[in-house]
């Protein structure tokens, strides 16, 4: 991702074909697999609960998709990886 230019904004559309527009803000890899963190484009500012979508890259008949993090435990640690990341970048600019 070029920075240069901002986040990607991406649109998904989950399994019930709901659309959501997404700002991606960063992938990281974790135990061999790569997660990609995102926050929606509609959220107030200054609204605090703001959720961080977290997605996990899989492969599908060949194709890279992106999908849910089913195992809480698996999506508890790849959110403190994020976080850090993130609350420390946020301090550094």
């Amino acid at each position: 991702m070029n920075e240069d230019f901002g986040n990607d904004i991406i649109t998904i559309t989950d399994d019930d074909g709901n659309e959501y527009v997404l700002e991606h803000l960063h992938t990281l890899e974790h135990n061999g697999s790569f997660y990609m963190a995102f926050l929606p484009t509609d959220i107030d500012e200054d609204d605090e609960d703001f959720g961080l979508v977290i997605l996990k890259v899989i492969e599908e008949n060949g194709e890279e998709l992106l999908g849910s993090v089913d195992d809480p435990d698996e999506l508890e640690e790849v959110y403190g990886l994020f976080a850090g990341f993130l609350f420390d970048e946020e301090a550094d600019g």
